[in-house]
């Protein structure tokens, strides 16, 4: 059982999960400032108030008189018609959301920003299961170009339950797992031949939905070697949570020979 997110394994997602951290500090602060005041706010007007014996509570006849006003009313106007006060909560509050918008700006445009790459993925959504097509592969560095190179295309499926082999995740596995180079600028291009998907590996940091008729692109660099998984992201009909991802990431060097085996 795991709290939190996943172990990063792009740029795109160290940088989601440091956001995530950086942003806690100011919402724990927050936090603590606002039990604060609430526990003092109690202990100040609530709790005696309670306590306090019913013939000593106040009551609409005793009012304007009563020990209650002095100290609930008034030091309430100190509070409600106090300008410094007022000016106080609304520039710190927005000296906070500037802290927060810096950095949330710099991760929005590092996540936008494709660098030339080296390899195009393209992933097309069905109902209910994943196609991808590598239209690019025998431009790979290292690749021995051929005239002849055809464009590699497969479909992906989820292993049904009855067929899962030892060590295969159920829900999870499928029969034609993508492989995708470590260390390599990707571009992923994301698309639907029906109806709304969305291609998420929360390991990238990736979830990018697929419209029909449309292309959506995000920049992929991993890392570290691996098998990663994820899943539709977008409610698709009576089979959405049955068509799982399943990304296998490998040396550049084994990738080509994967490349060879599929052309």
């Amino acid at each position: 059982m795991r709290i939190g997110f996943q172990v990063p394994v792009t740029p795109i997602m160290e940088g989601i999960t440091d956001f995530h951290n950086y942003i806690m500090f100011y919402l724990i602060l927050i936090l603590f400032f606002v039990l604060y005041f609430l526990y003092k706010i109690f202990k100040k007007f609530v709790f005696p108030f309670i306590k306090a014996p019913y013939h000593k509570k106040p009551r609409p006849s005793n009012w304007d008189y009563n020990f209650w006003y002095r100290k609930v009313y008034l030091a309430g106007n100190k509070f409600t018609h106090a300008n410094q006060l007022e000016l106080i909560w609304t520039l710190i509050p927005s000296f906070v959301l500037l802290l927060i918008a810096v950095p949330s700006f710099s991760l929005l445009y590092t996540m936008d920003e494709l660098i030339d790459p080296l390899l195009t993925f393209k992933a097309i959504g069905h109902q209910w299961f994943w196609s991808y097509e590598y239209s690019d592969a025998s431009l790979f560095p290292g690749k021995n170009l051929l005239l002849d190179d055809p464009i590699i295309e497969f479909s992906s499926y989820m292993i049904n339950t009855a067929d899962l082999l030892p060590g295969q995740f159920r829900l999870l596995a499928v029969d034609n797992p993508c492989v995708l180079p470590t260390q390599t600028h990707i571009r992923v291009l994301v698309t639907a031949s029906d109806v709304l998907h969305s291609w998420a590996v929360p390991s990238f940091g990736v979830k990018l939905d697929c419209v029909p008729g449309r292309l959506n692109q995000i920049g992929l660099f991993i890392k570290l070697e691996g098998v990663y998984f994820g899943q539709c992201s977008e409610l698709c009909g009576v089979n959405h949570g049955f068509m799982p991802i399943n990304v296998i990431a490998v040396e550049p060097s084994v990738f080509l020979n994967w490349i060879d085996s599929k052309s």
